[in-house]
């Protein structure tokens, strides 16, 4: 199998292990997701004059970006514990908890503590709450203590209309929950034959057509336990993806160049001609598949130094964007505009262009400065200073494949 072995052909130094818990091209796939939905809160959600959905429906299915996350962390999270939970699920449990937390908390507690603070701050400047009150302070909503508590404790996914202060983090709250439970799952399917695996996998994508029908089509369900049948079948499928991404053979027809391609061009087109979300998905699930497998032109591109830096900081991307509309609501409401509608083309979109530059820059100074740092600190407290080992995943070169194909 591709990550099993170099081919005995190849020279050892014209191929290179992945770091540890990374995988080819699933950073910068990661990456582009996220900036994805960022474009899709700041324009369809924020400034309605920039909807763009009577010329194209890309911008605006950009919730789906959700569900390429929640397969791409099934799929992550298997390559880097399966070994460790497949010895032991009680003896590497805490620490894989720990080290969950260490990775999203902070940032998220952060951010948190941001929406508060400028929130209290808008209302002191509007004269709604005196220094020392706090009976202006709501008890329920978006904006109250219940939601306060309920994200510090990471259970904002479970009612996001009401408790989300930051209301991107719903899914950071359902994927901690899936968190609770993979330790459990993955050794189990694991351990199932190829025929298992298969049955397991027919019934996850049973559960998202059963989702499909609850929903009327509608995948962007972000309120309430509906998300969980959304969700959880597919991080699992992620699992499942995993299973297959170790079993395919080193000449897969995933790995040619046309066939990653040709997706990544059909998924655009579905997304431009608003082709049902559920077709959607599982065209996603052949995507992972796809860009981790392949070895050519594609995953050169995938890996560009750029895409790679967005896919770093993708999380505090993610978190920081709800953060930066807020704000920027906050300060068009004290300057008088509270319908965005309002502004012209011209004035949203530069608007717009400003709030994403303002993201980018603060995910990577978050990311540098608050997730890495944050996340070490953690683990030395609690004595998970390294991450569990994943199997390698080997990367041959562009060089190392033409000489094969010489061969």
């Amino acid at each position: 199998m591709i990550a099993d072995r170099l081919d005995e052909r190849s020279h050892p130094k014209q191929d290179k292990v992945a770091p540890a818990g990374q995988l080819p091209s699933l950073t910068s796939l990661r990456g582009l997701a996220a900036l994805w939905v960022v474009l899709y809160h700041f324009s369809v959600q924020c400034f309605p004059n920039l909807d763009a959905t009577p010329y194209t429906h890309i911008i605006h299915k950009g919730y789906l970006a959700v569900d390429l996350f929640f397969m791409l962390s099934g799929f992550v999270m298997t390559h880097v514990y399966q070994r460790a939970f497949s010895e032991s699920v009680t003896r590497h449990y805490r620490g894989f908890l720990v080290a969950r937390i260490a990775r999203i908390y902070p940032l998220h507690v952060l951010i948190l503590l941001l929406f508060v603070a400028t929130a209290v701050a808008s209302q002191w400047t509007t004269g709604t709450m005196t220094i020392g009150s706090i009976r202006d302070i709501p008890l329920q909503g978006s904006e109250s203590v219940s939601a306060f508590v309920a994200n510090l404790f990471m259970l904002q996914g479970l009612d996001a209309g009401k408790l989300s202060w930051n209301y991107p983090a719903w899914s950071i709250s359902v994927e901690f929950m899936a968190y609770l439970l993979f330790p459990f799952t993955l050794p189990a399917i694991w351990a199932l034959s190829d025929r298992g695996k298969l049955a397991v996998a027919a019934f996850l994508f049973a559960l998202l057509i059963f989702f499909a029908f609850l929903t009327k089509g509608n995948f962007n369900q972000w309120d309430g336990p509906i998300t969980l049948l959304r969700c959880l079948p597919e991080f699992i499928l992620g699992t499942l993806l995993y299973c297959a991404f170790r079993r395919a053979p080193k000449n897969s027809l995933l790995s040619r160049n046309f066939v990653a391609y040709g997706l990544v061009a059909i998924i655009v087109i579905c997304l431009h001609v608003d082709a049902p979300d559920l077709l959607v998905t599982f065209l996603f699930a052949a995507l992972v598949l796809t860009v981790v497998l392949n070895r050519g032109s594609f995953s050169e591109i995938a890996n560009a130094r750029p895409l790679i830096w967005l896919g770093e900081i993708s999380y505090s991307l993610y978190l920081i964007h709800g953060f930066i509309q807020f704000l920027a609501t906050k300060l068009l409401d004290n300057a008088g505009i509270q319908n965005h509608a309002d502004l012209s083309i011209h004035q949203s979109l530069g608007l717009m262009l400003l709030m994403v530059a303002v993201c980018l820059v603060s995910a990577h100074f978050t990311y540098f400065g608050v997730e890495i740092g944050c996340r070490e600190y953690l683990r030395g407290i609690f004595g998970i200073r390294r991450q569990m080992q994943p199997v390698p995943v080997v990367v041959p070169s562009s060089r190392a494949i033409a000489a094969r194909q010489r061969v």
